[in-house]
């Protein structure tokens, strides 16, 4: 399950490359966004296509990584490349969920149902 109670969660904008796992990740948490990955925020990346979205989260105990790939449409993302943009922990229930997370209210905003790898 991932946190959402006290954790800040910050979306790496642009694409990523998903072959990546938690220490590429982590380190690109670390170079280029400027943040502590191992300090129990989360960190969300999303492949090239759209459909897969990887979430990194140290929570004190450990490196978690959690993947979801949706079977139909892509996950709403920020174009701006190389950057960070922070949501909330309800917002990021929505991206999860295949909803546009800028205007959940949209009856029209659900993509697809995903499953979790």
């Amino acid at each position: 399950m991932i946190p959402t109670e006290g954790v800040r969660v910050w979306l790496a904008t642009g694409y990523t490359d998903m072959r990546c796992g938690f220490p590429s990740l982590a380190l690109w948490v670390q170079e280029v966004l400027k943040h502590n990955p191992l300090g129990g925020n989360l960190f969300c990346f999303r492949g090239k296509r759209g459909n897969l979205l990887k979430v990194i989260w140290h929570d004190g105990q450990g490196a978690c990584l959690f993947t979801k790939r949706l079977e139909r449409g892509r996950f709403i993302w920020p174009t701006v490349d190389g950057g960070v943009v922070t949501v909330s922990p309800a917002q990021l229930s929505y991206i999860l969920s295949g909803i546009d997370w800028r205007n959940p209210g949209k009856h029209g905003a659900k993509v697809g149902f995903g499953s979790i790898l």
